[in-house]
């Protein structure tokens, strides 16, 4: 499924071409007006003109012999500047490359958008795991070990709007389907400092991850040690990577502490 835009006209036109932007952006692919349209709550005119001025801004690409709409260059080149400015990964990336090598696992560097997981880098082992996270994805927050070690230290007020935005979608057996089970498990994080995922978005896939806390205790990312039921246990993996992660969560925060992260 493409993705559906949002309800017409509650934002104006830069809404709307936000919501197309999406759209295109959701297909993984270059697509077609007529998928498009499929999708869109917008009549095919209104569709059609917002498409035009994106590609005509060089947000959008339009291949004529194909017929398809695809990413533009401009708004990849906004898209690093992003990166950039707006979100750990640069500062955090020496740290990210340094775990991984140490622990010989898949690390992944995560903050919160919407309610959501962004994985914002990603850093593969020596013998990468095939797995749903992938810089740049949205992910559940209320089952991965990035979402609860975040949430678990969000202030009251904002867990329950993040708590409020998740699906509680049953992924496995192991998924924390009600707010209940969820707000008992992010006590637990609290307490402990570190969050696990036991397979609770994928089979076979476990995590341990670690909160990345400002001096004032505010979460601005998370971070996490990531690997294969097949290569080990939970256990085994805690007991290998829970050290030198909270010291690189520790030493990102130290690092970004200085900086002007946007609040």
């Amino acid at each position: 499924m493409i993705g559906t835009a949002g309800s017409p006209g509650g934002d104006g036109t830069v809404g709307k071409a936000l919501d197309v932007l999406d759209m295109v952006a959701a297909s993984g692919r270059p697509v077609r007006f007529s998928e498009l349209l499929a999708e869109s709550l917008y009549p095919k005119a209104t569709l059609y003109r917002l498409l035009q001025t994106l590609v005509s801004q060089g947000m959008l690409a339009y291949d004529e012999a194909r017929q398809t709409y695809s990413l533009g260059i401009r708004l990849v080149r906004l898209a690093h500047a992003a990166w950039a400015q707006s979100s750990i990964a640069p500062i955090a990336r020496p740290f990210v490359s340094a775990l991984s090598d140490k622990t010989g696992e898949t690390v992944h560097l995560a903050q919160l958008d919407s309610g959501q997981v962004l994985y914002i880098d990603k850093r593969n082992a020596a013998n990468a795991v095939d797995m749903f996270s992938q810089a740049g994805k949205v992910g559940p927050a209320y089952c991965t070990g990035v979402g609860k070690a975040l949430m678990a230290f969000l202030e009251p007020a904002e867990l329950a709007r993040v708590i409020a935005r998740q699906s509680f979608y049953r992924h496995t057996s192991a998924t924390l389907v009600t707010e209940a089970a969820l707000r008992a498990e992010l006590d637990q994080i609290r307490q402990e400092g570190v969050a696990y995922d036991r397979e609770e978005h994928e089979p076979g896939i476990v995590c341990i991850a670690a909160p990345i806390l400002t001096s004032g205790g505010r979460p601005v990312g998370a971070l996490s040690v990531t690997t294969s039921t097949r290569r080990m246990s939970l256990e085994e993996l805690a007991r290998a990577a829970r050290a030198p992660l909270t010291e690189a969560a520790a030493r990102i925060a130290a690092a970004v502490e200085d900086w002007q992260f946007p609040a």
